[in-house]
C-alpha cells in the first residue's frame, strides 16, 4: 500500500483503533515502510503476544533482516524468560522493573499505543498517531526507560541463577527494616556488627534466636559465627546484655572509640546506620547494599578496629567488675586536644588543677582558665592553678579578676583592685587560686586534672608559637586512678612547695627536685611495669603452646604480642630516662659487625609476618666483606640495627610490590669525639638501611631523632631518639633521607668509628 510523503504516512493524524485485526493489520503496514528503527515499551505479558502471533512475528523477522534497528523494554519474569529469549534473536532488549505500558515508534515518525496486555483479546484497543508533538514525547519517554533499564540477559541471568541484583538503598519504612534484618539473618551462616549497646539490646529483643542459630551452623562447620564490636559502658545493664551474648558463644570485644554510624555485614551484603539506637529503639532509616566494593570496604574497616583496638570483652568486664575501668589516649591532633580539654573542664564538678611550664603557656590557655572561673563560681569547685610569672601572665590575671569584677559590681559587691594580690586568694565567690613557681626548664608539658578522675599531660612542642594549636604537641588523656593520683601528687607537692617561693627565690633547687621526681617516678613505673610484663608473656606462651583450642590460642598470641609491645615501651622509656640522666652506660668489646649483621638478617627474614614479602641485601663499598671488626657495645648496636630495619619493615606495604631492604656497609671518615675540629679525622664505617616503602613524612623530617616524632599508631617515636644517642655515644652520627620524590623509600645511616682506633685511646 503506497504512502505519501515518500510512502512515511500523512503526519498530524491520529487514529483509534478497534480490534485485534485492525491493530495486526496497521502494525504490518508500519513494519512495511519502517526503514531505520523501531523502539518499543511491553509489559511482563508483552513478549508472549508478539511472539506466538505469528504474523507481528514474522514481521519482526522481516525487520531484522532488512538491518531496521529494533529496541524494546519489558520486565522479565520467571514466566515469560522463554519468550524474552525469543525477542533478543530480533533485537536488542532491556529489563525495567515494574513496565506497565505497551507502545511502538517508528522511525521516529509514528506511534502505536495501546493498554495492558491480557491472555484474552490482548490488544483489542490502540490508538495510532503521527503528530509530531506526540512522537516527539513517546520518544523522550522512551530513551528515558532505555537509559534507567538493565540488559534483558542480565535479569534472565539473575532469575535462572538465583542471583541477587545488586542494588544500594535506603529503607524508611520499620516493617521493611525489620523484614529486611529478618530475611538476611535467616540466610546466614556468619555476622560481623559493629554496633552500641542499644543495637546489641535490638538484636536481642528480636532476633537473638536467629543469631543462635548461627553459632550452632558454626559449630557444624558452617559459616565463621559472629563478630561483635562495641563499646562496654561501665554499668550493669550494658554489661549484663554482653554476657548474654557471650554465653550464646558470640565474639564479643570491646573499643573505645566506636565508629559514629553503626553497621553489620556478611559475606554478600552490608546495612548501616547513623542512628544511635538508643535504649533498643529500632532504627528508624537503614542503608542497605549488596554492592561488593561495599561489602569488601567495610569488610577491610571491620578486620582492623577488631585486631587493633579491640579488646576481649571478658577481660573489660573483668576490669570493670575489679575497679580497674580506665582509659589512656595518646592524641597527636592539636584540634582534638582543645576539643577535649575544654570539655573536661566544663564536666569538672568539684576540682580542676593546672600546671603551666612556662608563662607563654599559661597566657595561650586564658579560654580554658575562663571557663574553670565559671565552673567554680557555679558549681562552687575548687580551682588552683601553679604557674611561671612574668608581666604578661601577671596583667593576664589581671584582667580574670576584672571580668570577675565586673559580674561581681552587678551584685552590688566591689574589689578593691589597687589591694589585690597577684597570687589571687580568689576571685569573688570562686574559689580559685593562683601560685607563682619557677619556669620549669625540663618538664614542658601543661597538665591538667580534674576531680582526681582525669589527667590530661599536653606536649609543649614550640613555646614560641601563639596558639595552641602551633605550640602542642602529642597529649596523653587518662583516666586511670594510679596515674591521676600520681599527678594529684605531684601537684600538691607543688603547691606546697610554692608557698615558700619568696623565701627560696634564689635558689631553684626544690623545684629541680621536682623535676628529678617526675623523671624517677617515670623511670620507677617503667621498672614496676617491667617486673610482671615476663611471666605474662612465659605463661601467656605456656598456655598458647598447651592448648589445642583455636579461638583461645588467638586471644593468647594477642595477649604475647601486647606485652611484648608493652615490654618494649618500658624498656625504650628507661633508656630515655637513662639518656636524659646522662646514665646511658656502653659496655664496649670488639666484635665483628658484619657477623653482626648477617645474623640480624636472619632473624628478621624468619620474623616478617605472613602477609609481607621483603629480599634483604647486603653490599660493601671500599671495605673487605670477610671481617669487620669495631669496638662498640654489641647490645646497643643491634638495638640500632633492628630498630632501623623494623621500621623499614613496618612502612613497607604490599601495595607497591614486594619489599627490598639493601644493608650497605662502606668506610668512611668521621670527625672524632674528642676533638670536633672539621679537619681531624678518623677512620670508621657507615651503615644504610635503604628500603622502598612509603619513606618518611615531610613534617616528621625535621625532628625526626627527637622523642615522640611518630606519624604511625603504631610506634611511639622513642626508637630513632634512643638510636641516636647510642650511636653519639659510641663517636658516631646518624642521619637519615627520602630516596627520591617518588616515595620509593628512604634510607637510613649511621657511622662507627673502627675497631684499631678505639682500642688505642683506650690503652
Amino acid at each position: 500500500m503506497p504512502f505519501a510523503n515518500d510512502e512515511y504516512p500523512l503526519t498530524e493524524k491520529t487514529e483509534v483503533l478497534h480490534g485485534n485485526d485492525i491493530i495486526i493489520k496497521k502494525t504490518l503496514e508500519t513494519f512495511s515502510w519502517t526503514k531505520k528503527s523501531m523502539d518499543g515499551s511491553l509489559d511482563k505479558d508483552g513478549p508472549a503476544v508478539h511472539v506466538l502471533y505469528q504474523p507481528i512475528w514474522n514481521g519482526l523477522v522481516s525487520l531484522k533482516k532488512k538491518g531496521i534497528k529494533i529496541r524494546a523494554i519489558t520486565e522479565v519474569t520467571l514466566d515469560n524468560i522463554y519468550y524474552c529469549k525469543k525477542l533478543m534473536e530480533v533485537g536488542e532488549l532491556r529489563h525495567l522493573d515494574g513496565v506497565r505500558t505497551n507502545f511502538g515508534i517508528a522511525d521516529e515518525k509514528q506511534v502505536l499505543l495501546h493498554g495492558v496486555s491480557r491472555e484474552s483479546d490482548p490488544i483489542s484497543q490502540a490508538i495510532l498517531t503521527s503528530v509530531n508533538g506526540f512522537v516527539v514525547a513517546q520518544q523522550y519517554m522512551f530513551e528515558n526507560l532505555w537509559n534507567k533499564a538493565i540488559p534483558a540477559m542480565d535479569k534472565i541471568k539473575e532469575i535462572e541463577e538465583g542471583i541477587e541484583p545488586i542494588q544500594t538503598k535506603v529503607l524508611d519504612d520499620p516493617d521493611e527494616i525489620y523484614n529486611r534484618f529478618l530475611d538476611i539473618i535467616k540466610k546466614s551462616k556468619e555476622r560481623y556488627v559493629c554496633s552500641s549497646i542499644g543495637g546489641m539490646q535490638i538484636i536481642y529483643n528480636n532476633f537473638f534466636n536467629l543469631y543462635k542459630e548461627i553459632i550452632e551452623k558454626q559449630k557444624r562447620g558452617e559459616g565463621n559465627g559472629i563478630k561483635w564490636l562495641t563499646f562496654i559502658e561501665n554499668n550493669k545493664k550494658s554489661i549484663d546484655i554482653v554476657k548474654e551474648f557471650l554465653d550464646a558463644g558470640i565474639q564479643v570485644r570491646h573499643i573505645k572509640n566506636l565508629p559514629s554510624m553503626n553497621f553489620s555485614f556478611n559475606s554478600n551484603s552490608i546495612q548501616t546506620t547513623l542512628g544511635s539506637m538508643e535504649e533498643g529503639k529500632f532504627m528508624s532509616r537503614l542503608l542497605v547494599s549488596n554492592e561488593p566494593a561495599y561489602v569488601t570496604q567495610f569488610t577491610l574497616f571491620f578486620n582492623d578496629l577488631w585486631d587493633k583496638y579491640g579488646i576481649d570483652a571478658k577481660e573489660r568486664i573483668k576490669d570493670i567488675e575489679e575497679g580497674m575501668d580506665y582509659d589512656i589516649e595518646v592524641i597527636r591532633h592539636s584540634n582534638r586536644v582543645w576539643e577535649l580539654y575544654l570539655d573536661l573542664i566544663k564536666s569538672a564538678q568539684s576540682e580542676i588543677f593546672f600546671i603551666f611550664p612556662t608563662p607563654k603557656a599559661f597566657i595561650r590557655q586564658l579560654k580554658p582558665l575562663y571557663l574553670a572561673k565559671l565552673v567554680s563560681r557555679d558549681r562552687k569547685a575548687k580551682v588552683r592553678i601553679l604557674t611561671p610569672s612574668n608581666e604578661l601572665v601577671e596583667e593576664s590575671i589581671n584582667r580574670l579578676v576584672e571580668d570577675a569584677d565586673e559580674e561581681e559590681e552587678e551584685r552590688e559587691n566591689k574589689i578593691d583592685k589597687k589591694n589585690l594580690k597577684l597570687d589571687m586568694d580568689c576571685f569573688f565567690n570562686s574559689d580559685i587560686k593562683i601560685r607563682f613557681i619557677e619556669k620549669m626548664s625540663n618538664t614542658k608539658a601543661t597538665i591538667v586534672i580534674i576531680d582526681r578522675k582525669h589527667f590530661l599531660v599536653m606536649e609543649l612542642k614550640d613555646d614560641t608559637k601563639d596558639s595552641f594549636a602551633q605550640a602542642i604537641g602529642q597529649s596523653t588523656h587518662s583516666t586511670s586512678k594510679a596515674g591521676v593520683l600520681s599527678y594529684v601528687a605531684i601537684f600538691e607537692n607543688l603547691w606546697r612547695q610554692s608557698e615558700l617561693y619568696e623565701k627560696i627565690k634564689e635558689s631553684n633547687e626544690k623545684l629541680k627536685n621536682n623535676d628529678r621526681m617526675q623523671k624517677e617516678f617515670i623511670n620507677a613505673a617503667a621498672h614496676e611495669l617491667r617486673t610482671p610484663l615476663q611471666p605474662i608473656i612465659s605463661l601467656s606462651q605456656l598456655l598458647k603452646d598447651k592448648t589445642k583450642d583455636k579461638g583461645q590460642k588467638e586471644i593468647l598470641e594477642i595477649v604475647i604480642k601486647n606485652a611484648k609491645r608493652l615490654k618494649e615501651l618500658t624498656e625504650d622509656i628507661l633508656d630515655v630516662t637513662k639518656i636524659e640522666g646522662d646514665k646511658l652506660n656502653l659496655d664496649k668489646k670488639a666484635f665483628d659487625i658484619v657477623d653482626l649483621l648477617q645474623s640480624l638478617i636472619k632473624e628478621f627474614e624468619q620474623g616478617v609476618e605472613d602477609n609481607k614479602k621483603i629480599k634483604f641485601e647486603m653490599h660493601f663499598k671500599n671495605i673487605d666483606s670477610n671481617t669487620i671488626i669495631v669496638f662498640a657495645d654489641r647490645n646497643r648496636i643491634i638495638q640500632v640495627i633492628s630498630n632501623l630495619i623494623d621500621n623499614s619493615i613496618k612502612f613497607i606495604t604490599m601495595e607497591d610490590g614486594n619489599g627490598l631492604i639493601s644493608i650497605n656497609v662502606e668506610k668512611t671518615k668521621i670527625i672524632s669525639k674528642e676533638n670536633q675540629s672539621s679537619d681531624n679525622f678518623i677512620d670508621g664505617i657507615s651503615i644504610s638501611i635503604k628500603d622502598n616503602g612509603k619513606g618518611i613524612d615531610s613534617e616528621i623530617m625535621p625532628r625526626l631523632f627527637t622523642k615522640f616524632a611518630s606519624n604511625s599508631f603504631k610506634g611511639t617515636g622513642l626508637g630513632l631518639f634512643i638510636s641516636k644517642n647510642i650511636v653519639e655515644a659510641h663517636g658516631g652520627r646518624i642521619w637519615a633521607k627520602n630516596n627520591g620524590n617518588d616515595k620509593s623509600g628512604a634510607t637510613f645511616s649511621f657511622s662507627l668509628p673502627l675497631a684499631i682506633q678505639q682500642q688505642q685511646k683506650v690503652m
